[in-house]
């Protein structure tokens, strides 16, 4: 079980809650609640009633935008420490995707009602919350131009150039299946499997059961459409 300080701490590293007193977050803390999590199980569900604010503490959590036929299409991996689902307790508006626990998880919980009262309390709060709602503003608008301008040949390259740290990393198959690349990149798992196939038979990758290697980043960078600012933000220094 996460301790009480361990929480106050988690919860001082998210942008929104920095930097105030500890008698605040405790005050935070004690207007939410902890709920754990096994892997596989659905948090919450896309167009249902506002489930309200999370902050991850331990653990991976999907959300996810789920098609009329089931399919998948992974929006985002959130990993902790960090809020998710702020949108449905700024407009008490339905939950705008679905979250599932990739790991069994740990979260701190906080409804709509609560988290405005302290927001009026706490202004600086929404001020944090500016400035991570203008982050995720980002990420959507970079996974829209993947989607509208690229291949997914190109999409899948780009997929294991982030994954693998610009070919530093190897790719471990079993967090990174076929289908959940499928879903990142919103296509099916075959055609997954087609690009991994190309790109293997080109010498771009080595795979086996275990890992994918990448061999020639920048051939994979030339399918991907990526320039500079993408080699300057992934290559480790």
């Amino acid at each position: 079980m996460i301790s009480y300080q361990t929480l106050i701490m988690q919860l001082a590293s998210v942008p929104h809650f920095r930097g105030m007193p500890e008698s605040s977050l405790s005050e935070i803390i004690l207007a939410g609640q902890v709920q754990r999590y096994p892997a596989g199980c659905v948090i919450f569900t896309q167009d249902e009633p506002a489930a309200g604010m999370f902050v991850l503490i331990t653990g991976q959590i999907h959300l996810c935008k789920l098609g009329p036929q089931g399919q998948q299409n992974i929006m985002a991996v959130i990993n902790p420490v960090i809020m998710f689902n702020e949108v449905s307790v700024l407009d008490g508006g339905p939950n705008p995707a679905t979250a599932i626990a990739l790991q069994e998880s740990v979260a701190w919980q906080i409804g709509a009602a609560a988290f405005q009262t302290l927001l009026q309390k706490y202004p600086q709060m929404g001020l944090g919350l500016l400035r991570v709602l203008a982050a995720r503003n980002r990420l959507l608008i970079a996974h829209y131009e993947d989607l509208s301008f690229r291949s997914v040949l190109g999409r899948c390259a780009k997929l294991l150039l982030d994954l693998s740290r610009y070919g530093a990393l190897p790719i471990d198959r079993r967090e990174h299946s076929i289908q959940e690349m499928a879903g990142r990149i919103a296509t099916a798992p075959e055609v997954i499997s087609r690009s991994l196939n190309s790109f293997k038979s080109s010498g771009m990758i080595i795979t086996t059961r275990a890992v994918i290697e990448v061999r020639q980043p920048a051939r994979l960078a030339e399918l991907a459409q990526v320039g500079d600012n993408f080699l300057r933000d992934n290559v480790p220094i």
